[in-house]
């Protein structure tokens, strides 16, 4: 009797036993499924992190989120899914562009205003000058009242000089005149100009009939006094340089041209002039030469303009600015700022649809008005990044992302503009801006983007009957890589 009630104790023991190792085990189970669930709502319900970087520094990765050791911001994930997308370019979170402040601008047709702008100044024409000289020697009796400087007019005297060795041959001329033989009156008289006298004297002598040993020298032409060495008693030897004087009736402006222009500028075209002396005033001159040697400090080389001085009003050492007129030919033109200059080769940031970047190789030509002319590598049409691009080609370059080569552009067409998809969001109105609105709206899952705030562009006029803090329903796309408003409701006043 007691033993079988000890087995009885045995089996009643050995069967609790199995009921918790059951119930173990059946934890076990249902934990390693809830754990594999949870695993699994994990990895299709949020994305893989690669890494965070700081967009102003984004060569520098770091392992976990956080502030920036750089900037005072915080750092950006950069997704697995981004790299594996499929596309041309890299695709870049719209919010972050749109906190860089990027904005965008179309590849035009369209001319340059003006080619080429310098300062210039007015210098004297050098191809104007008369040089006064002694044609005898003698003696000064008189200088009249000139001085280096001086503005004189054409035949203004400058000296008088006595040349004893004129008298014996104008004496010996008049005595030949008395035989009445021409051939050796002629010879007489070519002797006379030989000696240096000028026309105008041996005709006074032959007037008078008296020898004339003093002679005015005066000046050939109307200009400036640039030198005058002549003082009353000195003497002078034949060829002695009296005065020179450089005529005004033309001046020359002299421009610095940078080096890279020369190859735009042909001679014998018309250029604008604008004076400091007579400001709104416009003039023309003609490009007449370029002067071979180029400076090597600021690698300009000197362009020549030469005007006409119409009542002597340009005065040598003025100052002024010249406009090459611009080319009449159309061209494709982009923002100034929208130029990356690598040292290598030349960029510019493509803005594709689907809020993707990708850089494109450009060969740039001349530069005016802020507008850079592309002759190579863009088609007119395509949208450009102009503010921000550097940060979106180091973007593009952490991705690997390859720059479209300029065979590449040339191959394409221009391209369609692409149908933007139309979001829907609600918000409430923080800021109206000239042709902006800045909202403080909710999440948009399509985008993946949370609820924020940020400025958005208006495609028409906003309803004059909203005020900062109205909620809204609106819709957006981002046509060009911007957010654009297209429709906006009011729901209500502020609270």
């Amino acid at each position: 009797m007691i033993r079988l009630e000890r087995n009885h104790l045995r089996w009643a023991a050995a069967a609790v036993g199995l009921v918790i190792v059951g119930a173990g085990i059946g934890f076990g189970i249902s934990s390693l499924n809830s754990d594999g669930a949870q695993s699994t709502g994990a990895s299709s319900g949020e994305r893989e992190v690669l890494y965070w970087y700081d967009p102003m520094v984004p060569d520098q990765k770091f392992d976990r989120p956080g502030k920036s050791p750089f900037m005072d911001m915080d750092l950006v994930p950069r997704y697995a899914d981004e790299a594996s997308e499929t596309g041309t370019g890299v695709r870049i979170d719209p919010a972050l562009v749109q906190s860089l402040g990027a904005r965008f601008a179309t590849v035009r047709r369209g001319t340059l205003e003006g080619e080429v702008a310098a300062t210039a100044v007015v210098e004297f024409n050098d191809r104007d000058v008369a040089i006064v000289q002694a044609r005898a020697s003698g003696f000064v009796e008189r200088v009249y009242d000139r001085a280096p400087g001086d503005v004189i007019r054409a035949g203004a005297p400058l000296a008088d000089l006595l040349v004893p060795e004129w008298g014996g041959a104008q004496i010996e001329y008049l005595a030949v005149r008395r035989t009445a033989d021409a051939p050796l009156i002629a010879a007489a008289r070519q002797r006379l100009i030989l000696l240096g006298m000028p026309e105008s004297l041996v005709s006074t002598v032959e007037r008078t009939g008296r020898p004339r040993t003093t002679v005015t020298v005066s000046s050939p032409i109307g200009g400036a006094v640039q030198t005058l060495g002549v003082r009353r008693g000195m003497s002078v030897a034949a060829g002695t340089t009296l005065a020179e004087v450089n005529g005004l009736s033309t001046v020359w402006l002299n421009a610095a041209i940078p080096e890279a222009m020369a190859g735009s500028l042909r001679i014998g075209r018309s250029v604008e002039v604008t004076l400091a002396a007579f400001p709104g005033e416009r003039m023309t001159g003609r490009l007449i030469a370029l002067l071979p040697a180029v400076a090597e400090d600021s690698r300009t080389l000197t362009a020549r303009i030469e005007m006409a001085n119409r009542g002597g009003r340009l005065r040598p050492g003025m100052y002024g600015q010249i406009v090459f007129g611009g080319g009449s030919d159309a061209t494709l033109l982009v923002p100034s700022e929208a130029v990356i200059r690598t040292g290598q080769r030349t960029l510019v940031m493509l803005a594709l649809a689907g809020g993707r970047y990708q850089p494109a190789e450009v060969r740039v030509g001349r530069e005016a008005g802020g507008q850079t002319q592309i002759l190579a590598g863009l088609n007119e049409g395509e949208r450009v990044v102009a503010s921000g691009q550097f940060l979106l080609d180091s973007e593009a370059s952490l991705s690997g992302v390859e720059a479209r080569s300029l065979d590449q552009a040339r191959g394409g067409s221009r391209p369609a503009a692409p149908e933007a998809a139309v979001h829907q969001a609600n918000g409430r109105v923080q800021a109206i801006g000239n042709g902006t609105i800045t909202l403080a709206h909710g999440p948009v899952p399509a985008l993946q983007w949370p609820a924020m705030t940020m400025t958005f562009q208006t495609s028409g006029t906003v309803d004059p009957n909203l005020s900062v803090g109205d909620r809204v329903n609106f819709t957006f796309d981002m046509a060009g890589g911007e957010p654009t408003v297209r429709s906006l409701t009011r729901q209500g006043a502020a609270r």
